[in-house]
């Protein structure tokens, strides 16, 4: 295990050599200005990308035909124009597909807007079926007898429910509703 001084000296040392060799480069960078000047041009040249095309380019121009760069070329072109043929295959099948599930849209819409309506008479149905029960059992008070009581049992859980249903129903149709489709 290394104590902090060995590490510091370790260091130190490193950093001289390091800072050791940046002025010697500057020194013969300083000696020698005309290929230190071509040399920064140099990289600078290539860094670029411009520039750097534009000698890749002429150089290939030198050492190669200008047939074999047409060939090349045209194998480049005839290849984006495969790409391209391509990309429309694959765009009219898109549209395709697309305009496929806008018709199922607006069928479900359509089917969704019919179900919520059909969901609204049998809301209104229970609406009625509840205000007979409790008219039944209006009727039922009246008579005394043990029959009655046990027929304003089964009344009350049937017109309990017909309430459940259309409350079930009511909020089937709100989620209809929610999808932004009239009912």
């Amino acid at each position: 295990m290394y104590s902090l001084q060995e590490v510091k000296s370790a260091y130190s040392v490193y950093e001289d050599i390091a800072f050791g060799k940046i002025k010697e480069g500057l020194l013969v960078a300083a000696s020698y200005p005309l290929v230190t000047t071509g040399a920064v041009l140099g990289l600078g040249f290539l860094g670029f990308k411009r520039p750097r095309r534009f000698l890749y380019y002429n150089t290939m121009r030198l050492f190669v035909s200008e047939e074999a760069l047409l060939s090349r070329a045209d194998a480049k072109v005839k290849e984006l124009r495969q790409s391209i043929d391509f990309l429309k295959v694959e765009t009219e099948k898109l549209e395709r597909s697309a305009s496929q599930a806008e018709e199922e849209l607006k069928r479900g819409r359509t089917k969704l807007r019919q179900t919520g309506k059909q969901i609204q008479s049998v809301i209104n149905s229970a609406y009625k079926i509840e205000r007979q029960a409790g008219g039944l059992k209006d009727v039922l008070k009246e008579l005394p007898s043990r029959e009655a009581s046990r027929f304003r049992s089964q009344v009350s859980n049937l017109a309990k429910e017909a309430k459940q249903e259309r409350n079930a129903l009511t909020k089937e149709v709100t989620k209809i509703s929610n999808y932004g489709i009239s009912v």
